[in-house]
């Protein structure tokens, strides 16, 4: 076994999604944690241990466009997400907005070309203190205690909408139509949806729990494009980047303590 399987081994939590097995134990930085099988914990249970995060370098990006190009593609293959002809349908799980959609409360205003000409990368900000969770009325949309993870049960979801309407970031996508006929490319690994259920990234749960990277994170593997860990651990890869760079988040003042950094 590897190092790197090791690392996520160690990290992986209670957030396998719903629907893909039984519950089972993982042990997560030694302590005992359940796995997702279509029970969702309370909502106001406060994170333990381990609290995943993201640290997006927008500047790997911008010199290799196609490296984000990859990390949706991933995304997409991993999580059957489908590929509706019209975009006003398009589900979103990573995907790719200017600056100034993405950063709605920072100044474009003369930004640097480098800024300007590059396509964010965007997803579920995993917040610390997520709005989504306290709207959901059925407990479709969870937050996993051991790990932090905003995750979702959709045989739980009634297609209310209302984590729609609570998220600020615009993370969340809704099928209006069967999205099934729109897989390209079917991985029997991962649970497809319906019409009518509501959907958004969900930090590759599932493939933590086995050990595994991020399908994103794995798509730029080695370019430094996007860093993932603990951020809890201060010893880990993802503090030594936080502590090292300077990184803004999306809406920070809402007060909803975002899991994902951005490098500009």
């Amino acid at each position: 076994m590897d190092k790197q399987r090791r690392k996520f081994l160690k990290i992986a939590g209670a957030s396998v999604v719903a629907g893909l097995g039984a519950p089972a134990l993982i042990k997560v930085s030694g302590t005992p944690a359940l796995a997702a099988g279509g029970h969702a914990p309370h909502a106001e249970e406060a994170p333990k241990g381990v609290r995943l995060g993201m640290v997006i370098d927008m500047r790997k990006f911008s010199d290799k466009p196609e490296l984000l190009d990859s990390a949706i593609s991933a995304c997409i293959n991993a999580h059957n997400v489908p590929q509706f002809p019209d975009r006003k349908n398009e589900i979103k799980w990573l995907w790719k907005a200017p600056f100034e959609n993405v950063f709605t409360d920072q100044s474009a205003y003369h930004s640097s070309k480098r800024v300007a000409e590059t396509d964010f990368a965007v997803l579920c900000n995993h917040c610390d203190d997520p709005p989504c969770v306290k709207a959901c009325p059925t407990q479709a949309t969870f937050k996993v205690a051991s790990t932090g993870i905003i995750a979702m049960d959709f045989h739980r979801c009634i297609g209310c909408r209302f984590c729609m309407a609570a998220c600020p970031y615009g993370a969340r996508s809704f099928n209006w139509q069967d999205p099934r006929p729109y897989i390209k490319k079917y991985n029997k690994q991962f649970p497809s949806r319906m019409k009518g259920v509501v959907e958004k990234c969900n930090f590759c749960a599932e493939r933590l729990a086995l050990g595994q990277e991020p399908a994103c994170v794995e798509a730029c593997k080695g370019t430094g494009a996007i860093t993932f860990g603990d951020l809890n651990d201060a010893k880990s890869e993802l503090r030594a980047v936080l502590d090292k760079e300077f990184t803004i988040q999306r809406k920070p003042t809402l007060g909803t303590k975002p899991s994902v950094f951005y490098i500009v």
